[in-house]
């Protein structure tokens, strides 16, 4: 379903501008659509600025960066986008940079790798619009009654699920790398082996020595092992994994906040910690984000600007990551999040934030490799299979698709 949100406010007259706005539902019930959000921010906006009317469109995540790029693709391009990927945009020169939109103050708040992460060629296109990282999450009643303590190390991960699959949970580690988002997954084992997609200088490195020696292990001390439950991992998908975590059927996974609240509502006591890593806990955290950005082509950069700046306030940045169990992406937010204990569920994730990695989104072959990744990753950890041999398929559909940039 698509909701269309006009806002009630404007002067009227000829000079009145409309700005068009698309964006993502994040809501999982009727009860909290993304529109209401939306509407609250337009009809606020536009009572403090006579003259600017804003119309927002709310489509589901399953089909919001489709309809977007249809609307570019017939020179309907809205004012303002707030979606999964902006590189593409920005390569073809549909995008204004941030610094063509922005007050000096907004621009100079967003979180130095949130800001890093939406540059393309070094100059910020995507403006940060909301973002998660993520911890290990661990079932402390089923921890407790097998005298075990929270896992800091990869070895303590094999004993522990080896141990829990003794005394008969159904998944003693899930790892879901079926296609949903095995992306993330994928990511996050590759920063506690101390690799990552991308080297130093920003190329790819995906079948690099220590992501095999990862996956290696991986498929050696959890799969080959039967510590992963009753699906194949190239079978199992986030959702699928969460769910059963929601159930109490899951001993550890790596989960974000939105999971945390859903199970902690389900009755499950989950414990965190920073994802183990094979010599003790991992450093970095993995990141991710959404994006909002502005489109060039009917020419309203001032008031896309003027918008930005009013939502971007401590206010509304709040207002929508509390409403979603998300993360801010600006300095001011996050520290004011900190402050408040109302928050303190979310503190753990907040620490983690500003030294988080993300995935390398300003490469337009990005889409194409995280495709390969999905694709692809199961495969590593199939019984028989060579990890370092997926792993360079997939490293050479992504050289390739950079090359053809």
């Amino acid at each position: 379903m698509t909701a269309t949100l006009a806002g009630c406010g404007g002067s009227g007259g000829s000079g009145d501008v409309t700005l068009k706005l698309v964006a993502a539902d994040y809501g999982t019930s009727d009860a909290n659509k993304s529109d209401k959000y939306w509407d609250g921010v337009a009809r606020s906006f536009e009572a403090s600025h006579p003259g600017i009317k804003v119309e927002v469109t709310v489509y589901p995540w399953t089909d919001v960066d489709r309809k977007v790029a249809e609307m570019v693709k017939a020179g309907d391009a809205p004012d303002i986008a707030q979606i999964g990927a902006y590189a593409d945009y920005a390569k073809a020169g549909k995008l204004y940079s941030a610094d063509q939109m922005l007050s000096i103050p907004v621009q100079a708040n967003f979180l130095p790798k949130l800001a890093d992460a939406g540059r393309v060629d070094r100059i910020q296109y995507g403006l940060p619009f909301v973002a998660s990282t993520r911890l290990l999450f661990y079932n402390k009643k089923l921890f407790g009654q097998a005298g075990l303590p929270a896992p800091q190390t990869w070895s303590d991960i094999a004993g522990d699920a080896a141990a829990l699959k003794q005394r008969g949970v159904t998944y003693p580690f899930a790892l879901p790398l079926g296609q949903e988002e095995s992306q993330a997954e994928t990511l996050m084992w590759m920063l506690s082996g101390g690799g990552s997609y991308t080297d130093d200088v920003g190329s790819y490195d995906i079948d690099s020595e220590e992501n095999v020696k990862t996956f290696t292990w991986l498929k050696s001390n959890l799969v080959d092992k039967g510590l992963v439950g009753p699906v194949a991992p190239g079978k199992l998908n986030r959702a699928k994994a969460f769910e059963a975590f929601t159930k109490g059927q899951v001993g550890m996974l790596n989960g974000h906040p939105t999971l945390m609240e859903e199970a902690e509502r389900k009755g499950i006591d989950v414990g965190m910690v920073p994802l183990p890593g094979e010599t003790g806990p991992t450093e970095g955290s993995m990141g991710v984000a959404d994006w909002i950005m502005g489109f060039k082509e009917n020419g309203h950069r001032a008031e896309i600007g003027k918008f930005f700046d009013f939502m971007f306030s401590d206010k509304n940045v709040i207002e929508f990551a509390d409403t979603y169990d998300m993360l801010p992406v600006t300095e001011s937010a996050s520290a004011s999040m900190e402050d408040n204990p109302d928050f303190k569920a979310l503190h753990q994730f907040l620490t983690t934030l500003p030294e988080a990695e993300f995935y390398p989104f300003g490469k337009t072959s990005w889409a194409q490799a995280s495709e390969s990744i999905k694709e692809n990753i199961g495969k590593a950890v199939e019984p028989g299979a060579n990890p370092e041999t997926v792993l360079a398929k997939i490293a050479r559909e992504a050289t390739a698709a950079e090359a053809a940039e």
